[in-house]
């Protein structure tokens, strides 16, 4: 899979930009000083796979700011691209309008191939995997950026798992507000049965697969990352579920975190029962606290090298290297799901890196069929790379091809 052209319009610093991508597909080298729009580009292609922005809070946000004053403002993304031996069309709009005299309403409108379509339809029609710098929140952040990030690579390989998640999302909303209510006022805790089971049916879905994708795409990041760090660190992902579906023995000590285990071979039925019994037994302690304690919206991953847990004890340059191995696994990942290679994004990625990691990160991205990457300075590739890669110049919102 590769992108073909990639058209914008009144996105973030490109009021206007229409540009058509090499063929055969490689590595496009994205070049320019800060802030001039080399990540907003990254951005958008990003965008095209998961609509949702890895910068902005609100979607408000990617529209042009001179444009953004007008009544009717859009912000259009466009793309065609390569995929399944045939041609396809994607667009996305971000619509600010006016409601009545001082009102503003935000909305989004998503064709595939000329028709209009949800984001949870549109979601893994288009594959991306994107590194940026700020990403290595994702191993030293909050146990949110990690569930965020499991999120966005799910929602694009496995069929359902982005409409379970807002499912799931909207079923939690609706069910920490009634625990509240019986926390305050009483009430029949029997109300409490439907959002138990709606809860449990979207969670099963999300748990499932968020179980059988961290192992898998532990085998691949610890692949990578031995041949990143020369065979001298062994990466390890552990992932914690809020509800484990594993027995649990009362009176013994739990397992050190670092300990391998296997929580393959559970069905869909088995983690939807189990859930369901898990929030039964807990239910008189939430209904006391006002809020659902298990789940996979407190799911935990944390990555750990050599037995030490890099969120807490890793060196800049190991969690960089882990996490970019965390992203090369990624789209190996998807690959293996899908058949076809996510168009592969790095901002700035050799910059803080020694000159053996970056030849073997740049020798790590061959299999990738596209790449898109941001950098200051050339002079951080090897001439002989830069001469096998198209270059793209940007300065002000303007992108320019040429050496």
């Amino acid at each position: 899979m590769h992108l073909t052209h990639l058209s914008l319009t009144n996105f973030r610093a490109f009021s206007r930009l229409d540009m058509a991508l090499p063929n055969p597909p490689g590595v496009v080298l994205v070049v320019g000083d800060n802030a001039q729009g080399k990540t907003s580009l990254l951005e958008a292609v990003f965008y095209l796979a998961t609509f949702s922005s890895f910068h902005a809070n609100s979607d408000r946000q990617l529209i042009n700011l001179l444009a953004a004053q007008d009544a009717l403002s859009v912000a259009r993304i466009v793309a065609e691209y390569w995929r399944s031996g045939r041609m396809h069309r994607l667009e996305v709009r971000v619509i600010l309008d006016s409601v009545g005299p001082t009102g503003r309403r935000l909305r989004k409108e998503v064709l595939v191939d000329g028709v209009k379509r949800t984001v949870g339809q549109a979601v893994g029609n288009f594959l991306a995997v994107l590194f940026l710098p700020q990403m290595m929140q994702i191993i030293e952040g909050g146990p949110e950026e990690r569930r965020r990030y499991l999120n966005l690579a799910l929602s694009q390989v496995v069929p359902g798992y982005a409409e379970a998640l807002s499912s799931y999302q909207q079923a939690l909303q609706q069910r920490n507000a009634l625990l509240k209510l019986l926390s305050e006022r009483g009430g029949a805790v029997e109300q409490l049965d439907y959002w138990d089971g709606l809860l449990a049916q979207h969670g099963a879905t999300i748990l499932l697969a968020r179980m059988n994708a961290v192992q898998e795409m532990e085998r691949l990041a610890a692949r990578i990352h031995l041949r990143l760090t020369r065979n001298q660190e062994v990466l390890r992902w552990i992932y914690q579920p809020a509800y484990d579906p594993l027995p649990q023995p009362e009176g013994q000590y739990k397992l050190a975190i670092q300990t391998p285990v296997q929580r393959l071979g559970f069905t869909y039925e088995q983690l939807r029962r189990g859930f369901v019994e898990r929030l039964l037994a807990l239910r008189n302690e939430e209904i006391g606290r006002g809020v659902t304690t298990i789940g996979p919206h407190r799911d935990e991953l944390r990555f750990w090298s050599n037995g030490l847990d890099l969120g807490d004890f890793g060196s800049r340059g190991q969690v960089r290297t882990a996490l970019l191995s965390a992203k090369l696994a990624e789209a190996a990942w998807m690959h293996e799901k899908t058949g076809e290679w996510p168009v592969l994004l790095l901002d700035e990625t050799l910059a803080e890196l020694d000159v053996q990691r970056r030849a073997d990160l740049l020798e790590s991205q061959d299999e990738v069929q596209q790449v898109l990457m941001t950098t200051t300075d050339l002079k951080l590739f090897p001439q002989e790379f830069v001469d096998n890669c198209t270059v793209w110049w940007v300065q002000n919102g303007c992108v320019t091809a040429g050496d």
